[in-house]
């Protein structure tokens, strides 16, 4: 089978960003699916071009990863992300077109214009159309207040509406999407969910990465992912504030986006000295940084429609067996607190976040490992990698089949 991903915001595991497609990818390719992925030249995370071919074989030409032409200034403006949005939309339309044989075309949202491109291309050629939803696009860009334009709103929630209607299958990331996109006209909504691969978090050479990187004596609260309007890394800063007498903790935050220097210049008016700010890392070096950290931090602006989100950096810090600080309420509270894995505390609240910081640096070692232990025996359970692709592939075959 043929399936083609059209995703702006693709992160080969060799490339910072979220791999999640690309580990899909691999594990579809492994079973003897072609998979051809169009993607952006300019990395989503960091705005920055990616020094890569513009066509890349991999597995013998099971997956082929094109890069499409994309306005580079995405982090400048609004407007210019959406002039990179359109520019993607309209270039992948053009590579997709010599794309032969296609079985299934899958879009993914956000950014949802590009799900559109996938929508024409599925119909041009004959396939079966695919939309993933990994999040509540525009509402989500409405409620943290980047998108204000009310007549771009109503065009977003016009187009939105469309594509729900016209998907042959929608798959979405979270179990707090599905009502959303069955309200708005969604036919078949199937619940893939966010998980991870334990296998790429194993605990070699901790003990040289906290040496490399001057953490051997401290408490290590990390931050692995964007740094956007979103994720309200600011409050952080004030949970750092409120601890900055504890000489043992340390606040790293790994990535970029483009409130990275806005928060460094905070920091510094702030004069903290208990943070520490760390460019973004491919997929394949990641492991090594979360197993040095004592424990991993998830956070999000205290918005109601967060409530509903899977976000993947929870998964993968159950996947590398880490104690989790979870800023975020909704139904990824539900999976840490079953899990007991983590310490919850309020969004929005830099005292609950000291608070929870304060009760694992009390703790004792062997605790905390307990802690993350459940942790990932969870995420085997339920959140396993290889098992979410096994639903995704069944799908897939039945998508086919059904079209035959």
């Amino acid at each position: 089978m043929h399936i083609l991903l059209i995703h702006q915001a693709f992160a080969a595991i060799d490339e910072p960003g979220g791999t999640r497609h690309h580990e899909f990818a691999r594990l579809l390719a492994s079973q003897g699916h072609q998979v051809s992925i169009i993607a952006s030249r300019v990395s989503y995370l960091t705005g920055s071009k990616q020094k890569v071919d513009k066509v890349i074989n991999e597995m013998d030409g099971k997956i082929i990863i094109h890069r499409a032409y994309t306005y580079s200034a995405l982090h400048k403006s609004f407007f210019h992300r959406l002039l990179s949005f359109f520019t993607f939309m309209v270039s992948s339309f053009f590579t997709a077109m010599r794309i032969k044989n296609v079985d299934i075309v899958w879009g993914t949202s956000p950014p949802i214009f590009q799900s559109l491109t996938a929508y024409l291309i599925a119909r041009i050629k004959g396939a079966r159309y695919l939309l993933e939803i990994r999040d509540l696009w525009p509402d989500f860009a409405v409620a943290v207040g980047v998108l204000k334009n009310k007549f771009l709103i109503l065009l977003s929630q016009w187009l939105e509406k469309f594509l729900y209607r016209h998907a042959d299958q929608v798959i979405v990331n979270s179990p707090g999407y599905i009502q959303h996109v069955e309200d708005r006209g969604a036919r078949r909504v199937l619940l893939i969910p966010n998980s991870a691969d334990e296998s790429f978090f194993t605990s070699e050479g901790v003990l040289e990465m906290r040496k490399s990187l001057a953490w051997q004596e401290k408490f290590v609260i990390l931050y692995a992912g964007a740094h956007g309007m979103s994720n309200d890394l600011r409050t952080v800063l004030g949970a750092a504030k409120l601890l900055e007498s504890q000489d043992n903790i340390l606040f790293v935050f790994l990535g970029d986006g483009k409130e990275k220097q806005h928060l460094i210049d905070e920091s510094f008016a702030l004069d903290l000295h208990n943070v520490q700010f760390l460019n973004p890392v491919p997929k394949t070096e990641i492991a090594a940084y979360f197993q040095a950290a004592t424990v991993c931090l998830a956070i999000l602006k205290p918005i109601e429609m967060y409530k509903t989100t899977y976000p993947n950096k929870v998964f993968d810090y159950m996947a590398a067996g880490k104690p989790i600080v979870l800023a975020i309420d909704g139904v990824i509270r539900e999976v840490v607190e079953k899990a007991q894995c983590g310490l919850f505390c309020q969004p929005g609240n830099p005292e609950a976040i000291a608070n929870a910081v304060t009760q694992l640096n009390a703790m004792t070692e062997s605790k905390r490992e307990a802690m993350g232990a459940r942790g990932r025996h969870y995420l085997q359970k339920h959140f396993d990698r290889k098992k979410t692709v096994k639903l995704f592939s069944d799908m897939i075959e039945k998508m086919v089949d059904e079209n035959v």
